[in-house]
């Protein structure tokens, strides 16, 4: 794990905080291993979580250094309201320097206070020029907790995790599309060696079955392979 001693630069550090993330293989890896370095990196921070969004524009929270931390931004979720939706949404960074006197989002506090450890807390928004991703959150169970230096050093940790999640996901995507690509073009050569018939037609028939049967295409190319036989 990357620590920071006083003879360390934060620039420095945060290039190995670059570099680390980019290198995991996943966009969960990459998410788990940024909410370590969170915590790791900035000495003020007790937890750590991601809130990300999701395609259909909902939002969970697929790491956490703690369940303590998940239990914060679950009642968020059931609320609808809360500092890390606020920084998705709103505001790129939202401070909540005393749990115990806050009084925006209604509930959420007093709840909080009195289910979690957690007694202040500070939610960056994750973005890039393109995607807004989720926010980073860092959690601690003593009111005033987080300095100007966290909050500079929390921007920055929100940028780079944002990107390689990006990154990552992006590279997900292309190897899902490969994959499928791949099954479609078995079964293709599969149909076209049944019926005797070219590659267009081959194709054609996947294609109508897809839209028949309303299931995906790769799926069904999948399972024709797996059975080597079409549905009837």
């Amino acid at each position: 794990m990357i620590s920071m001693s006083r003879a360390d630069s934060f620039p420095r550090l945060l290039a190995d905080v670059a570099r680390s993330l980019q290198a995991e293989a996943s966009s969960k890896d990459t998410m788990e291993l940024a909410v370590a370095l969170a915590v790791d990196v900035i000495a003020d921070a007790e937890d750590a979580a991601i809130s990300l969004i999701s395609r259909s524009r909902t939002v969970d929270t697929p790491a956490a250094t703690s369940e303590r931390a998940l239990k914060v931004d679950q009642i968020q979720y059931e609320l609808g309201q809360g500092p890390c939706l606020s920084a998705i949404w709103d505001e790129e960074v939202v401070s909540c320097p005393n749990l115990e006197t806050e009084h925006r989002w209604g509930p959420w506090a007093p709840r909080t206070v009195q289910e979690t450890e957690i007694r202040s807390m500070i939610s960056f928004r994750m973005f890039t020029q393109k995607d807004r991703v989720g926010a980073l959150s860092l959690y601690s169970s003593h009111p005033h907790a987080f300095t100007g230096a966290d909050v500079d050093s929390g921007i920055s940790l929100a940028a780079h995790t944002a990107i390689a999640v990006v990154t990552a996901r992006h590279e997900e995507h292309m190897e899902i599309a490969l994959d499928a690509r791949s099954l479609i073009g078995q079964a293709t050569g599969i149909v076209m060696d049944r019926y005797d018939i070219d590659a267009v037609r081959a194709f054609a028939v996947l294609r109508r079955i897809s839209q028949e049967t309303n299931v995906k295409l790769h799926d069904v190319a999948a399972e024709l392979i797996r059975t080597r036989s079409l549905p009837s």
